[in-house]
């Protein structure tokens, strides 16, 4: 985005016309003396009547004017009695409606505020309010000022008025001291601006690089970034020697501050495979609860179906097929044992195999539910299974804490109501979402967990499905055998052959796989805007925005899914009159844009056209930008059916979506999908995101680039080395280091 000179301005706040209370972004209407300007931003404590000095920039909207985006601002303690009343009438104070309000400044005048802050017992002389009442009134209002004294005094450390309010929920009115006294405290889970953050702030303020605080940051930084990679834990020798070489301190100095972090609990270290492995707490517990409980449906198994194999013969022959050795044993195991990890590729059978064991199940009379992970791939499992399915949040109903963190409704006390629960795409599920299902599991409760151990492992940390199989220690079932028609489908047979290290097959124009060779990578991106924009959709009536998905190694490169949306989006939705647009952290949105959210957020809030409303929006779910309303900085998305606001700070959480990597396409399939094989770097270039790629196509797969990079892709094995231990609290080879 250009940089635009700051502009300052100062006027009374008229009304608030839009808040969202979790993160104070704020739409209202401030009197300059002048006119009235629409001001936007993160203003969470600004209210009618208050007297503000606030600095930021103009922005233009076609219909509306001028708008005014503050970035800073700073509240003056209103000077008047009119300009109390309005404040006092806004409805921000719990306790005052407008009558009472306009009863205090009666008695009061210019001198309420003071009386509110320093002198309540004195407002019990307004009629209508007790001691009592006066009392409350008045922590309310101290409350308030507390938040606005911190938003300032850490205004000068860079740190924003939303940011300073997470600040003020953790350490309340002391947080400027508090911050003074220790930067790194800003790098706590509840308030995380990050340690980069935190060791500018502690250089401004002449902080010594061996400051201990320093130090112990520094460690637990290494730590969450090594989970942020998908790491469970970290090897203690390696952890060490990376923070000293960071924080460029000695590493006797690192081992002091580490010792201090394992005393205190912020770290649990334990023996893994001879390794001593440093924990951040939660996962260290979601490891080694995970464990505990698998083993425990293992000894005390839910009760066999009775006549087990006499169903699934009944079965067979009502729908006249034969299922083959491997899927028998599959759905005897879920019928017999109550727990079974089924796993194998395309084309072997999973989704038929899935479908006996649910109807076999309900005829029974037992309640089965289902889930995955993201809500495509449980609409996918729904149009399978032709059953209802659910995302483990919404199966698991999350809620949120004071801190906006995700908890659970469905736990031990609140346990799910099925005598099974399925669920698929195993391989994106991370250790700590594993460990709230286990939680919400009812005693009994069978437990279907379905994927392909060949796919990519899941974003978040851990290695639940790999380290699972990897145990031996659970029941496993391997689909190996690929049926006669599916093996008709070149996509299924090349992705076998992938996965066993052989070049697919490239030259058969009759399949359902193509490769078109090219070696230059300006002509490998016309080639893909040239199949999106007209050839696929001209030949097999695909959309380019529903049904074709071009999927990318890396995000950086020509051929990176960064440049390939620019250029997509200019091809397949470019600037027109009236068709809206609005720059977000540098990035261009226009109305009718293919959009994908890139983190989760649990509190933004969703609306079906039926009033269906909920909550959360996550990581990898695709939708089409419906309206941009420019005055108010916000974009309605239509999210497969599900309308969601963003205001100009979430919608920093969007990305266009014409093109993404592959492992963001995980759990999703697409009727089209078009790869660029281009060499790039050979960590991202590997067989198994290969094989990832190749398997999201349902109906048509083209590969655009050279055959050379089609072979390093499947001739290197390397897998990103994942720390993780639940296979070894499965084994029982993990051990607390106080037992060592």
């Amino acid at each position: 985005m250009e940089k635009q000179t700051l502009l300052e301005m100062a006027g009374t706040v008229e009304r608030i016309t839009f808040r969202n209370e979790k993160n104070g972004y704020t739409v209202m209407e401030l009197n300059n003396g002048e006119e009235l300007v629409t001001v936007v931003g993160s203003l969470p404590t600004a209210e009618a009547g208050d007297e503000l000095h606030v600095v930021g920039t103009w922005t233009e909207h076609p219909s509306f004017g001028r708008q005014f985006s503050a970035q800073i601002y700073e509240r003056m303690q209103p000077a008047t009695s009119e300009a109390i009343l309005l404040y006092l009438s806004s409805g921000s104070l719990k306790g005052i409606g407008r009558s009472t309000a306009k009863r205090i400044v009666e008695t009061f005048g210019k001198h309420s505020l003071e009386i509110l802050e320093n002198d309540p017992d004195r407002l019990s002389q307004v009629s209508g309010i007790s001691k009592r009442k006066a009392q409350q009134i008045s922590e309310e209002y101290r409350r308030k000022q507390g938040i606005r004294e911190v938003i300032l005094g850490l205004k000068e450390f860079g740190v924003t008025p939303e940011e300073a309010v997470r600040v003020y929920r953790v350490f309340g009115p002391e947080s400027v001291e508090h911050v003074r006294q220790d930067p790194y405290c800003l790098c706590v889970e509840d308030v995380d601006l990050g340690f980069q953050r935190a060791d500018a702030i502690a250089e401004s303020l002449e902080r010594p690089a061996d400051d201990p605080c320093r130090i112990r940051a520094g460690i637990l930084f290494i730590l969450q970034h090594n989970v942020n990679n998908g790491h469970t834990y970290l090897p203690k020798e390696k952890l060490l020697t990376t923070s000293a070489a960071l924080l460029s301190v000695a590493q006797q100095m690192v081992q002091e501050a580490f010792d201090e972090l394992e005393r205190e609990g912020s770290v649990i270290t334990c023996l893994v495979r001879g390794c001593t492995a440093v924990y951040l707490p939660r996962l260290y517990h979601a490891e080694l609860f995970s464990a505990a409980r698998l083993q425990m449906m293992m000894d005390y198994p839910s009760q066999p179906i009775p006549g087990a194999e006499v169903a699934v013969d009944t079965f067979e022959e009502s729908l006249g097929i034969a299922y083959a050795p491997e899927q028998k044993e599959a759905i005897l195991a879920a019928l017999s044992n109550g727990l079974l990890i089924l796993t194998g590729g395309p084309g072997t059978g999973k989704t038929t195999t899935l479908d006996a064991i649910i109807r076999i199940l309900k005829k029974k009379g037992e309640k089965v539910l289902l889930a995955a992970p993201t809500g495509r791939a449980a609409k996918r499992m729904s149009e399978l299974t032709g059953e209802e399915a659910k995302t483990l949040h919404r199966l698991l109903q999350v809620e949120w804490d004071e801190t906006d963190s995700p908890v659970f409704a469905r736990n031990e006390q609140k346990p799910l109501e099925c005598d099974a629960l399925i669920i698929d795409e195993l391989s994106m599920v991370d250790i700590s979402l594993f460990e709230a299902v286990l939680r919400a599991l009812p005693v009994g409760c069978r437990l279907v967990l379905v994927g392909d151990c060949d796919q990519l492992p899941s974003v978040g940390p851990g290695n639940v499905l790999g380290d699972l199989i990897a145990s031996e220690m659970l029941p496993v079932v391997q689909l190996r055998h690929i049926f006669r028609q599916s093996m008709q489908s070149l996509i299924v047979t090349n992705a076998h052959r992938i996965i066993a290290g052989e070049m697919p097959l490239l030259n058969d124009p009759k399949n359902d796989f193509f490769f078109m060779h090219r070696t230059d990578p300006q002509e490998i991106s016309r080639t893909i805007q040239e199949l999106c924009s007209t050839r696929l959709p001209a030949t097999y009536e695909f959309s380019p925005f529903t049904d074709i998905q071009v999927l990318s190694p890396s995000r950086k490169g020509e051929l990176g899914t960064i440049q390939l949306n620019t250029v997509l989006q200019g091809v397949l939705n470019p600037h027109a009159s009236g068709r809206k647009e609005l720059k977000v952290n540098g990035r261009l949105f226009r109305e009718g844009d293919k959009v994908m959210q890139v983190k989760n957020n649990y509190t933004l809030s969703w609306e079906k056209e039926d009033g269906t409303v909920g909550d959360g929006v996550f990581n990898g779910d695709i939708g089409i930008i419906r309206e941009i309303d420019k005055s108010a900085s916000l974009l309605t998305v239509d999210m497969d059916g599900r309308l969601v606001t963003y205001e100009l700070e979430t919608a920093a959480e969007l990305e266009l979506a014409y093109a993404m990597t592959v492992h963001k396409s995980q759990g999703s399939e697409f009727p089209a999908v078009v790869m660029p094989m281009y060499p790039g770097p050979k960590p991202l270039y590997y067989r198994n995101l290969f094989y990832t790629a190749i398997t999201r196509a349902k109906q048509l797969l083209v590969l655009v680039g050279t055959q050379q990079t089609v072979r390093m892709m499947v001739e290197n094995t390397r897998r990103t080395r994942r720390y993780s231990g639940l296979r070894e609290f499965l084994t029982g080879e993990a051990v607390y280091h106080e037992e060592a």
